[in-house]
């Protein structure tokens, strides 16, 4: 009991790390840049809340354990800005292998099963999944709309980009979250 423990604790307190991993999008006051624990800890928020927006079937309990666990690959390979430019493959990479590092400090049956969650999310294939990689793409914009751009003037992106990279990851599994964010973002732009 004491080395699962051990295992267990050695986990938890490696996954206070994301608190340290700094990532493009400000808070909605605009006063700093959210870390990626804050990130995780407020998308899981936003699926219990706005669970009732997944497709029938979804199960949010299983989309909040995804969103719980989704970035702690960062803690070794680091945040990738979504209107940033990366080498896709090495980023994938560094991530597989944070993975079998962080998820690796759990005991052996509980790793496989959060590794297999994490995967899961990655490949957004599952209903679950796609429905989770909706909610980490739904809630970035609606910080950039309360902090008047955000990232988005960091980065220097349209919205057309904002279309492409992320909207068409919205309306993928939350289409109606999609058609309620669409207008407000267009209106920024616009302005």
């Amino acid at each position: 009991m004491n080395k699962r423990l051990d295992a267990q604790m050695a986990f938890l307190n490696e996954a206070d790390k994301l608190k340290s991993v700094i990532r493009a999008t400000t808070l909605c006051d605009g006063s700093r840049r959210e870390n990626s624990g804050e990130h995780s800890w407020h998308i899981a928020l936003y699926a219990l809340v706005l669970g009732e927006h997944a497709p029938v079937g979804v199960d949010i309990n299983r989309v909040i354990k995804m969103l719980l666990l989704h970035d702690l690959v960062e803690i070794d390979a680091g945040d990738a800005p979504i209107f940033g430019d990366h080498d896709i493959a090495a980023m994938e990479a560094d991530e597989a292998k944070a993975a079998d590092r962080i998820f690796g400090l759990l005991p052996n049956d509980q790793g496989q099963d959060l590794r297999a969650l994490w995967e899961e999310f990655e490949a957004a294939q599952s209903p679950d999944a796609i429905f989770a990689k909706s909610l980490d793409r739904f809630q970035p914009p609606n910080q950039n709309l309360m902090a008047n751009g955000g990232s988005w003037t960091d980065y220097g992106v349209s919205y057309e980009t904002v279309e492409t990279r992320v909207g068409s990851k919205i309306a993928r599994g939350a289409p109606a979250l999609w058609q309620w964010l669409a207008p407000k973002i267009k209106e920024w732009f616009t302005r």
